[in-house]
């Protein structure tokens, strides 16, 4: 099967030949492995098996896609947000609404004129889009968005004590995420839209469920609809612990349930799959906070064993991958534990990475001898 149809096929229950495959890896991870296998660190995922072919579009890109060297490095947004790399990660260290004035924040401005620039980030994923499973992300959404603008504390009060604003400036949040996500499913042959709205921690939602369902749940289904109206499947993520909305986002339509953070209360992924399981495919709840990075090799082969057992139960509905990034603590023959165990065996990831690299030296001569 060819990743699209895999991941297809997976998500309508029908039979497959392996579990797709999704994982995310620490920024100093993906440097490990791209040594390992002597392929550049952008085709780590693709070497090691990945089935989703995805990038963000939104703030998202700011984040995750601008690739800090040195500790302490930063830049600062289109948005106007400055970001520092801490613990490799890049962190927010600017808030650019954090102390601003109500009028100020009504008068702040998305940066439309840039959303070309955003979008095109998806032309170099979309050149084998009958092969590959092709997603666009377009979070952060509503409630994250807002607060990588504002910050978290002052999100929260604005939400008690002047709703009206945080439910304009949710509004106009969803707004962007909308307009990035109506032009990418009109130009790109996508299979999935990905939304993003961190609302929970470790141990429960960071607003009463009754405060989300007014006040953010009415924004993150316009853009819910987006995907909805072009018949794509729909992914959303959200770290923590978002038990109590998870009915709230079947009826909106979602499709699939990111990244199933199994350390947290309320968030076993078999638990989940038994409750919600015919409603909803779930993309996530591999271990990294224990068993990946600490466990023996027998210790994740049989962790991933039951969680692909317990997770496509009842035919598929399940993607593999990790409740955050594989960690760079985790011991080599972990990772090709946990692939193995999946269906993708260590000498079928060489075998690929030689393949890539024989590949790359071969495309300088093909271009010369014409």
């Amino acid at each position: 099967m060819t990743s699209k149809e895999r991941v297809h096929a997976a998500l309508e229950r029908k039979p497959v030949d392996r579990v797709p495959i999704f994982l995310w890896f620490h920024p100093a991870t993906t440097l490990h492995l791209s040594t390992l296998l002597g392929v550049p660190p952008s085709s780590v995922a693709e070497a090691m098996g990945n089935d989703v072919r995805q990038t963000w579009v939104n703030n998202n890109f700011a984040m995750e896609g601008i690739v800090h060297q040195c500790e302490g490095d930063e830049h600062t947004d289109f948005w106007g947000i400055r970001w520092k790399m801490v613990d490799a990660f890049n962190q927010i260290a600017t808030f650019p609404l954090e102390h601003a004035t109500r009028e100020e924040i009504l008068a702040y401005r998305f940066p439309v004129d840039r959303q070309e620039e955003l979008l095109n980030k998806m032309s170099p994923l979309v050149q084998d889009a009958d092969e590959w499973f092709v997603g666009c992300d377009v979070s952060p959404c509503v409630f994250e968005m807002y607060f990588r603008l504002r910050g978290m504390d002052s999100v929260l009060v604005d939400m008690a004590v002047d709703p009206e604003l945080a439910c304009e400036m949710f509004k106009r949040c969803a707004d962007f995420s909308i307009q990035l996500a109506g032009q990418a499913v009109k130009r790109f042959p996508l299979d999935w839209l990905w939304t993003g709205d961190d609302v929970a921690g470790q141990d429960a939602l960071m607003m009463s469920p009754a405060m989300w369902r007014e006040q953010i749940k009415p924004e993150l289904q316009r853009v819910f609809d987006v995907s909805k109206s072009a018949g794509l499947w729909h992914a959303h993520h959200c770290c923590g612990a978002l038990r109590p909305i998870i009915p709230d986002l079947i009826e909106m339509g979602l499709d699939v349930l990111n990244p199933i953070q199994c350390n947290c209360d309320g968030m076993d992924p078999l638990d989940l799959k038994r409750e919600f399981g015919l409603d909803i495919a779930f993309m996530g709840g591999v271990d990294t906070v224990d068993v990946l990075p600490h466990g023996s090799v027998s210790d994740v082969r049989r962790s991933t064993a039951r969680l692909l057992q317990g997770m496509t139960a009842g035919g598929g509905g399940y993607i593999l991958a990790a409740s955050h990034t594989i960690p760079p603590e985790t011991p080599d023959e972990n990772i090709f534990a946990l692939f193995a165990e999946a269906g993708v065996s260590k000498q079928e990831i060489f075998d690929r990475a030689a393949q890539m690299r024989k590949k790359t030296l071969e495309a300088p001569r093909a271009g010369t001898s014409q």
